[in-house]
């Protein structure tokens, strides 16, 4: 088996693990990876997470040339601007995820760090989550809002939309958006609550055990 054919396979059983566990539905979500040779794979336009096909996933070369496949996701220019931005990024993930959408429509959200600091995990594996304004989806002007950030933010929040993360691989992307869409059910749970958050010294000791992009 070649590694682009694992990649395929991998891509699909982690896109179906996040679509049997609720995670996003219908045909909503995309994802894309780095192959080997510096092309993309891509999720397809309209299809469901539960049943992505590997032969069939839209295949780029280096140039951004689809060579291959069915046609790709709308949301392609979110995953081009990471992969543009964020040398680091093999693999991009969006979700339509339930409680972070909710979470995006609560008054007292903080635009530039969309995430309360509930637990550490969501700091390590994410950094600052930043909310952006609502597009039309599909727009490419997501993509540019994205260019906007100059490569500073490894995840973002789609306002009304759903969740964005750009990570080194495509295990480490579905890990990371799992762990903001908990954090936001967390949010959730705890609206109206004295919660007990971490306290900003407690942030700056794991940004800096774990050398966290925060800024």
């Amino acid at each position: 088996m070649t590694e682009e054919t694992k990649l395929r396979e991998e891509m699909c059983m982690l896109a179906k693990s996040l679509f049997d566990r609720g995670l996003t539905g219908g045909s909503t979500g995309n994802i894309s990876a780095r192959t080997p040779d510096g092309g993309l794979l891509v999720s397809p336009t309209g299809t469901s997470f539960g049943r992505l096909d590997p032969a069939r996933l839209s295949r780029f070369d280096a140039n951004g040339t689809l060579i291959s496949g069915d046609k790709p996701t709308k949301e392609m220019p979110l995953h081009s601007a990471f992969y543009e931005t964020r040398n680091k990024t093999g693999a991009v993930v969006h979700l339509h995820s339930c409680h972070s959408v909710a979470w995006s429509l609560m008054p007292e959200v903080d635009e530039d760090n969309f995430l309360p600091p509930l637990t550490p995990y969501a700091i390590m594996k994410l950094g600052k989550v930043k909310l952006l304004p609502f597009f039309i989806p599909g727009d490419p002007a997501m993509g540019d809002a994205v260019r906007g950030l100059a490569g500073k933010r490894s995840a973002v929040m789609l306002a009304n939309h759903g969740p964005v993360v750009a990570a080194k691989d495509v295990e480490s992307a579905c890990n990371a958006i799992e762990e903001l869409e908990d954090t936001a059910r967390l949010a959730i749970l705890m609206r109206g609550y004295d919660a007990k958050m971490l306290s900003p010294d407690m942030v700056q000791q794991i940004v800096t055990k774990y050398d966290v992009e925060w800024d």
